[in-house]
């Protein structure tokens, strides 16, 4: 077989070549993180750049850097054309300022204190023990640990925050959320998906509840935007919920905790929902089969951090009949997240 023969025979990747991609994974991972770390998205907003461009702006090695570049550019994170130029694709759009550029670096734990590289690094613990690994490495639960150190917090924070701007347009498209005359955000946050919902459908209303401290200023709700139309109530998940909403909907809530502790924020909803109101749990709904998926690796970071997972429509299905509820219906989204509904029993 001649050189130009086997440049055009398509091969597939051997087993070998599989195994070997995912035990060096990490190296992708971290690449992406660095990059991010750099700004090289942003510095490709405006058009090609030379990797000499790129090094002079960011203050890299020239030749690492554009080795750096080659790998992500071969997963299609950047592309490097005919003229050896790096340029944007919509997979590095994503790691702008203001995209989704610090959800990223929550995951590479830039600008956090080792604890998230540490716990990943004690996986062995949780799948010996069925423990968090992360309450091995620092004493304590995750959500505690991030109250304790306020810097951690902040960083985590403005990870997740991200994360929901890039999700909540398509949460808030896939649904019809304008049958509700009012919508109890529970553990809503900032308010992000809220003032979506809200932006969408001029004739809802919102209350926003989560802790005091967290619904004291919320960021994305203002009297401006939506005059008298929400609310919010202080108070905690695990003790009640506001009563009086039509639909109530737990964001990215149920994942972070046990069985247990699902039951009880789930009975709190129940005790709260008249008989004709909905509950929409907005999560990862883990398929069945071999297919990929992103629920099955962020089910392994949450083994690994909480005390929560990622559940399958028959563990939801469970949840819900253990609180009262009953699931009747699920709405996939153009994100991994999923709308899970469920109705008085």
């Amino acid at each position: 077989m001649t050189a130009s023969n086997l440049a055009d025979t398509p091969v597939g990747p051997s087993p070998v070549d599989v195994v070997m991609s995912m035990a060096l994974g990490y190296l992708v991972s971290r690449s992406l993180h660095v990059a991010t770390e750099l700004g090289i998205a942003d510095l490709l907003r405006d058009g090609p750049k030379t990797v000499e461009e790129l090094a002079s702006s960011t203050g890299a090695h020239r030749e690492s850097l554009y080795r750096l570049l080659r790998t992500l550019a071969a997963q299609g994170v950047f592309a490097e054309d005919e003229h050896g130029r790096f340029v944007s694709t919509p997979a590095a759009v994503l790691l702008q300022q203001g995209v989704m550029r610090d959800g990223v670096l929550l995951c590479g734990e830039v600008t956090g204190d080792g604890s998230w590289w540490d716990a990943v690094g004690a996986l062995r613990h949780s799948i010996m023990t069925g423990e968090p690994a992360f309450h091995r490495q620092r004493r304590m639960g995750f959500f505690d640990y991030l109250r304790e150190h306020p810097e951690c917090g902040q960083w985590f924070d403005r990870g997740m925050a991200n994360f929901a701007t890039a999700e909540n347009p398509a949460i808030a498209g896939a649904y019809d959320y304008a049958r509700f005359g009012l919508i109890v955000d529970v553990g809503g946050g900032q308010g992000g998906l809220l003032a979506e919902i809200l932006t969408r459908h001029p004739n809802v209303r919102g209350t926003l509840f989560d802790l005091p401290e967290v619904v004291r200023n919320p960021v994305y709700l203002s009297k401006e935007a939506f005059a008298e139309r929400w609310t919010t109530v202080g108070g905690d998940f695990f003790q009640s919920a506001p009563t009086g909403g039509d639909a109530y909907v737990l964001k990215r809530i149920l994942h972070d905790w046990s069985d247990e502790q699902c039951v009880r924020i789930l009975r709190c909803c129940r005790a709260a929902m008249g008989d004709r109101a909905r509950l929409l749990v907005v999560d990862t709904v883990v398929p069945a089969g071999n297919a990929p998926h992103p629920g099955k690796v962020m089910d392994i970071l949450m083994m690994v951090f909480a005390e929560g997972r990622e559940r399958t429509e028959k563990e939801f299905r469970e949840l819900f009949g253990k609180a009262g509820l009953q699931l009747t219906n699920i709405t996939m989204t153009p994100s991994t997240l999923s709308i899970v509904e469920a109705i008085p029993a």
